[in-house]
């Protein structure tokens, strides 16, 4: 169970606890819906909108460094493909089975990925985002410091929730991600039971050697088809039945659920009939949390067109415990 404290996060300040009796908001990459995603000035914004976590993808450097991008593959995400002494990176290399194209930062030291600027990855859907493009390449640290500082200065506890993006596919390569992360958390104090923390994962090993050694809440990442990257013996809906998240709460906290595994969609977008996900999970002794809600209304069902927080308060009315929204200031209005 995450208790929000007064953790080493905070170095100094007075601050105020989160109300746990509240689901928590956590900004899905900061306010991606209105910035552009993993930046400072889309945690910024989510923290002022009221956002009670801010999340960072994480993958790793060339040299060793987790940095925030929510895939390894950053064509997308930054300008680097207007950087021609960077030309000779785009490659293609075959990753969890299948070929994939563009440019890796596996192939770019920390300094080199920290000249490039992020841009939005959905201009054409967010066009106001796509007009901030001074942003640089943070790394995990630096989102980390965002929260505390961000903590001290709002009297609030702000947390993180890093997902770990692709860790077996980094050993493989050689930049194992799980030493240099566990080794961030403990250094910030983020190592605990009560830490203002939920690492998040879809790769089962990955959260089991996590589960051995360090004490922070770990989630579970699931959606409604497929399985997990590391197993071929297992699908994401075996993991949701009761029996499934009862084996889930042996080595994780959260159980960290696509929407359509709560409440489904009709084949016309219609929202479809809740499955009893949530209250399995809770008897399993499991937090439930749900991503991701976007405002655009090609994300949500024909019914909430125009209104996310009408859309979200059906997954608060059914006891969730967290929702991830790269619009957090309408899921805190959802809420409050």
């Amino acid at each position: 169970m995450i208790r929000i404290i007064l953790a080493a996060l905070l170095l100094a300040s007075p601050v105020v606890a989160q109300d746990m009796t509240q689901p928590l908001v956590i900004a899905h990459r900061g306010a991606s819906g209105e910035r552009p995603e993993h930046t400072r000035a889309a945690y910024e914004l989510a923290i002022e909108q009221g956002a009670d976590f801010i999340e960072p993808d994480l993958v790793m450097s060339k040299d060793g460094h987790l940095i925030v991008r929510h895939e390894n593959t950053i064509g997308d995400t930054t300008n680097v493909a207007d950087h021609p002494e960077f030309a000779d990176r785009h490659t293609t290399k075959w990753m969890e089975g299948r070929p994939v194209t563009g440019f890796f930062t596996e192939d770019f030291t920390l300094a080199e990925l920290q000249t490039l600027r992020a841009r939005e990855r959905l201009p054409a859907l967010r066009p106001d985002s796509a007009t901030h493009l001074d942003e640089t390449i943070l790394t995990f640290q630096q989102v980390i410091d965002i929260a505390r500082e961000a903590s001290a200065r709002a009297g609030r506890v702000i947390g993180v929730a890093p997902e770990l993006k692709h860790p077996a596919y980094h050993a493989e390569i050689g930049l194992p991600m799980v030493a240099p992360f566990v080794q961030i958390l403990r250094r910030n104090g983020l190592a605990a039971a009560d830490s203002p923390i939920v690492v998040q994962c879809f790769e089962i090993g990955t959260l089991r050697e996590l589960n051995g050694l360090i004490d922070s809440p770990l989630a579970q990442l699931m959606m409604p088809f497929g399985g997990p990257m590391d197993r071929t013996d297992i699908l994401y809906a075996d993991m949701v039945t009761p029996e499934g998240l009862a084996e889930l709460a042996t080595y994780a906290d959260w159980a960290a659920v696509e929407t359509a595994m709560v409440i489904p969609r009709t084949p016309a977008g219609a929202v479809g009939a809740p499955t009893p996900l949530v209250a399995d999970a809770h008897a399993a002794g499991l937090k439930v949390v749900v991503w991701t809600f976007r405002a655009e209304d090609m994300f949500v069902p024909t019914e909430y067109h125009g209104d996310l927080p009408g859309w979200i308060r059906r997954f608060y009315d059914l006891g969730v415990d967290a929702v991830f929204s790269d619009f957090p200031g309408m899921a805190v209005e959802a809420r409050d």
